[in-house]
């Protein structure tokens, strides 16, 4: 098997079981993003302990790109810390910002790196990225509700 067709599973893994696909009812921000290139939407519950993102569930819908990113990014950004949550995000867009020329870093960006082959198609970018910017904004305003 190659990596291209084990990152398309990853992504389709994601899209049919996505993880943390349950608004919590306990939510210190919600945010609702759409990308009205495509359609794209998703709500999304953040919930801060401290300096550490102790929750985030969304609901949405949309593209298995988007599906799969943001099931990634709420897996992957879970538990994490602010500033680390910071670092991993800037990755994730210099990854999709790369046209296809970088592959990402699997330690720091997990299954998401199954999604670099998405930097080829500027269409897809903000599918891609949509879900990030969903949990960039609920962090941003958690911070400020404080």
């Amino acid at each position: 098997m190659n990596l291209d067709n084990l990152y398309q599973e990853v992504i389709l893994d994601h899209y049919k079981n996505p993880l943390n696909k349950t608004l919590s009812k306990h939510f210190d921000v919600q945010v609702h993003h759409i990308n009205p290139s495509c359609g794209d939407e998703i709500t999304l519950n953040l919930t801060l302990d401290g300096q550490t993102i102790k929750e985030i569930t969304w609901d949405g819908v949309g593209c298995s790109i988007s599906q799969a990113s943001v099931s990634i990014a709420s897996d992957l950004l879970m538990g994490k810390s602010l500033s680390e949550v910071e670092s991993i995000s800037e990755q994730f867009v210099e990854l999709m910002q790369s046209k296809g020329k970088k592959t990402g870093d699997e330690a720091v960006l997990e299954d998401a790196v199954a999604l670099a082959g998405v930097s080829q198609y500027p269409a897809r970018i903000k599918c891609a990225l949509l879900g990030w910017m969903a949990i960039k904004d609920a962090t941003l305003q958690a911070v400020e509700k404080r």
